[in-house]
């Protein structure tokens, strides 16, 4: 087996730098809350990013984590021909969220599956929520409860509904099962745009 030249990896530590200033400004991060989210230092980020210091795997690991992307992504590594999506799940409120794209910036796709939401307690205020964004759901399988603002909805599989996050919202699961839910989720503002409906005269009454 042929060894690897070192001028090969010297030319890929080099795109290291450049792709992680054009990956943090995407985010619209500034080095400080980088620094914050992952322990490393302004100025270490500053100089990885200019090239200044050699990226190592303790440095990348915990860059990656933040930026939610994998690791291949950040050094460049070449295309493997596989199509499929290989990000972890992620767990949060007793959902459990399967990421569907890999953009660090703009929409983001995620398949939410929700357990049985266990009933409040007698009196028992919903805890609604709110963050910038804008959300569309679709609903998989199961059934959703919907609480938006003055709104209390119930969803069932092939329903969509979409809202402005910025509004007191409540997503849980009033069955017996899981639940499955395709999110699309983007920044304040960012909303889906649809480039065909179907038209009026293309219904026609069933025969």
């Amino acid at each position: 087996m042929a060894e690897a030249d070192p001028r090969d990896l010297d030319v890929v530590l080099e795109g290291v730098g450049p792709r992680l200033r054009a990956l943090r400004l995407r985010r619209e991060t500034t080095l400080a809350q980088l620094s914050a989210a992952t322990g490393i230092s302004v100025s270490t980020l500053s100089r990885l990013e200019s090239g200044g210091r050699r990226p190592t795997l303790e440095l990348l690991l915990p860059l990656a984590r933040v930026h939610q992307v994998p690791l291949d992504e950040l050094v460049g590594a070449p295309p493997t021909g596989d199509p499929r999506v290989h990000e972890r799940p992620i767990r949060r409120g007793g959902s459990t969220y399967l990421p569907l794209t890999r953009r660090p910036g703009g929409l983001r796709a995620y398949k939410q599956v929700i357990p049985p939401t266990p009933a409040l307690p007698a009196g028992a205020e919903p805890q609604m929520q709110t963050h910038e964004g804008y959300e569309w759901l679709y609903v998989l399988s199961g059934r959703i409860r919907l609480q938006l603002a003055e709104h209390d909805l119930v969803l069932s599989a092939g329903e969509v509904a979409e809202f402005d996050t910025r509004m007191p919202h409540r997503v849980s699961n009033p069955g017996t099962g899981p639940a499955e839910v395709l999110n699309l989720f983007g920044p304040q503002g960012e909303r889906l745009h649809v480039r065909a409906r179907p038209s009026r005269t293309d219904r026609r009454p069933a025969g």
